[in-house]
């Protein structure tokens, strides 16, 4: 490894709105690591993220970042369409990766990185799902790891966004949004989603014209639990995440009383965050800190490629389920291979 002034030398491939975010909070405010090259296709904009901060290259090809002899390690926040490549790039150079999320945007691709990887022998790619590194959800999952309140029989979600970009479809509400309560279903109560049902209630006047908002979406697991997220990204005032787990002895619930709560003059209530960035951007820190220290001792933890495929398994089955009126839709996924058990 080639390190400068013992850090770890990373490669932000993609500096829009998540590369640009990362290129701060490596510079920043994480410790042990710098940014040694960023890369987007547009040149202007790679040389105007590289100009200010020290032995920082830009670049427009991620192969050529990657063989940078400054470059030890990958973090991908491009678009997810180009993931499959700069993985299987990053492969070659045996270069430990961090990749957003999704890790590739459909199943099959995603399997043919698993099968790369599987092919070096051992992980080099940790995924971006970063709500395994907030403050609440790690409460959450040390509760029900612990069966504090005996076994999980379901989980009850909320996901609320203020509004959507311009061009959001509802493939993207699975895609981009229910996503992360793909993984964290699957993280929380270590079990596969084997089905999806996606239901329909009335639709907001707020939502751009084509667009189903909001959805009920139903997961089923092989344990038998059943998993509800209410996903309404058009709800007008601000962003929210709740889960709730429904035990044998108790429940356990997040995402409710964030910040501070005040009561005054007539008046009670707090603040909501507007957006994802806001809310999760310790959980972004805590993420990217521990791949940086995991990697400086040559290790890979987090989410793993095989998570990156069963996620996207589950998305391709959620579209689907969008279409089938309600019906239960089955989830395909292949055996789990011996390296990610």
């Amino acid at each position: 490894m080639s390190q400068q002034h013992g850090t770890l030398g990373v490669a932000v491939i993609g500096t829009g709105r998540m590369g640009a975010d990362h290129v701060r909070r490596i510079n920043d405010v994480v410790s042990g690591a710098r940014v040694a090259a960023v890369v987007d296709i547009d040149a202007d904009r790679a040389k105007r993220t590289a100009d200010g901060i020290a032995g920082c290259t830009p670049y427009t090809d991620p192969a050529a970042a990657m063989a940078d002899p400054g470059v030890d390690a990958v973090l991908i926040a491009s678009p997810g369409a180009a993931h499959e490549d700069a993985l299987l790039t990053a492969f070659t150079h045996d270069l430990p990766v961090l990749c957003e999320k999704p890790l590739t945007p459909d199943p099959a691709s995603a399997l043919r990185v698993l099968k790369a990887e599987q092919e070096l022998g051992r992980r080099r790619v940790q995924v971006g799902f970063m709500r395994r590194y907030d403050t609440d959800y790690l409460k959450l999952k040390a509760l029900l790891d612990q069966g504090a309140y005996g076994r999980t029989l379901m989980l009850h979600n909320k996901h609320r966004n203020a509004d959507t970009p311009p061009g959001f479809t509802d493939a993207m509400m699975i895609h981009d949004s229910v996503v992360h309560e793909i993984d964290v279903t699957r993280w929380l109560l270590d079990e596969e989603i084997t089905a999806v049902r996606v239901l329909r209630p009335a639709a907001t006047g707020n939502a751009p014209g084509g667009l189903s908002d909001p959805q009920l979406i139903l997961f089923e697991t092989a344990a038998g639990q059943v998993v509800d997220t209410e996903l309404f990204v058009n709800c007008g005032f601000g962003y929210q995440v709740v889960c709730e787990a429904v035990c044998e002895g108790g429940t356990a619930r997040i995402g409710d009383d964030r910040g501070v709560f005040v009561n005054t003059a007539g008046k009670w209530g707090g603040s909501i965050t507007p957006g994802f960035v806001e809310r999760f951007e310790e959980a972004y820190d805590r993420q990217v800190q521990r791949w940086v220290d995991a990697t400086r001792r040559g290790e890979v933890e987090g989410p793993s490629c095989w998570d990156g495929y069963a996620a996207a398994a589950v998305c391709e089955a959620g579209v689907r389920a969008q279409a089938a009126a309600g019906e239960r839709v089955a989830v395909e996924l292949i055996e789990r291979p011996a390296l990610y058990h």
